[in-house]
């Protein structure tokens, strides 16, 4: 069997490693084939050296562009590697465009395909992960699933019982893993022992001078009674820097950082503030209270079962919840079925390895 694996940004890659050593163990051929979405350093090549991640076979580095044409690149690209290879099955991860550019390839070529992380819905259509996630997985041959919310929203949309699994969440397996090395890191010096943690990427929010100023000051304000630590993505950076926006200085900037790093960082957190989807998920797996800066999110489990809260644009239920938790009054939240550090060897069982 030959697997070819397509990832692109930061959380396709804590998603392949542990599907990429399960497979291995059990003498699959397989190809990793990197788009080049992200192509900082900082952000995408520090994970394959921490996630034990083989340098990849190929790089189509695309590299930024605007969602549209990085897509069609993408698809240019990938397709003649799909004709050299000629793999059994592609495995595409969550909900980037390169995940929808290379199942559209694969679909036209009659490729079968593997989606990790399927299922999941914001409802919000707006967003363009959710356009991909759709797309995705109307094409995909076999619907890899995190939890029972992602087998019921496909279910609704007329999949067929059969191209369903659920598998569990793929990035907890890799957590788990490297958590204990994590343990063992402090990469910020002087830090005091309670701090917040803060990610902030998502065009909702950075996109919006105003809004962005508005969380900015409010989030500063916050930071007054507890430090709060910001690694700031590059996206962000440059807003600020365009704007000519002010970051407080109570802010504790810091250049993007590498996997082991940030998560030592949120295992210790006091509660992290995100906008991120992946974050929602480490948090809940952690056990860290998490307010999220959307009004919505792929991931409800995190909300139903977790320790997520959902913030959206109320500034004041920000600081209503930011007060609570370091009042001990937070919310307490669970573990959700199968985010037991296993579900890369239910993928491979499920493609047959």
């Amino acid at each position: 069997m030959h697997v070819l694996h397509v990832v692109g940004a930061r959380p396709n890659f804590m998603k392949v490693a542990p599907v990429h050593a399960a497979l291995a163990k059990r003498g699959v051929t397989q190809t990793i084939v990197h788009t080049g979405q992200h192509y900082d350093a900082a952000m995408s090549d520090i994970f394959f050296h921490e996630l034990g991640i083989p340098e990849p076979d190929i790089n189509l580095e695309v590299g930024s562009k605007t969602h549209s044409v990085q897509t069609a690149e993408v698809m240019i690209r990938f397709e003649p590697v799909l004709l050299e290879r000629q793999p059994d099955w592609v495995l595409v991860y969550g909900d980037v465009n390169s995940t929808v550019a290379a199942a559209l390839v694969c679909a036209k070529l009659l490729v079968k395909i593997a989606h990790v992380e399927a299922g999941l819905r914001s409802r919000d259509r707006t967003m363009p992960e959710e356009i991909n996630r759709l797309v995705t997985d109307q094409i995909a041959n076999l619907l890899l699933t995190p939890s029972e919310d992602g087998d019921e929203n496909l279910r609704a949309e007329g999949i067929p019982a059969n191209r369903i699994v659920r598998v569990g969440n793929v990035m907890i397996d890799t957590l788990l893993r490297l958590k204990p090395l994590a343990d063992g890191r402090w990469p910020l010096a002087g830090m005091p022992e309670r701090f917040a943690l803060l990610t902030m990427h998502r065009p909702s929010n950075v996109d919006d001078v105003t809004k962005l100023e508005r969380l900015l000051v409010a989030i500063a304000e916050l930071s007054e009674r507890l430090p709060i630590v910001f690694p700031i993505h590059p996206r962000t950076r440059e807003q600020i820097k365009r704007s000519n926006l002010r970051v407080p200085d109570t802010l504790k900037l810091t250049d993007p950082l590498g996997y082991l790093d940030f998560m030592a960082l949120q295992a210790r957190a006091t509660l992290v503030i995100t906008d991120s989807g992946g974050v929602q998920e480490e948090t809940t797996a952690l056990g860290i209270p998490c307010l999220t800066l959307r009004a919505n999110t792929e991931r409800p489990v995190t909300v139903t079962i977790g320790t997520n809260i959902l913030i959206g644009d109320d500034l004041e239920l920000l600081r209503t919840h930011f007060e609570a938790i370091l009042d001990g009054r937070g919310k307490r939240g669970a573990v959700p079925p199968l985010w037991d550090g296993r579900a890369s060897e239910r993928i491979a069982d499920a493609l047959g390895a």
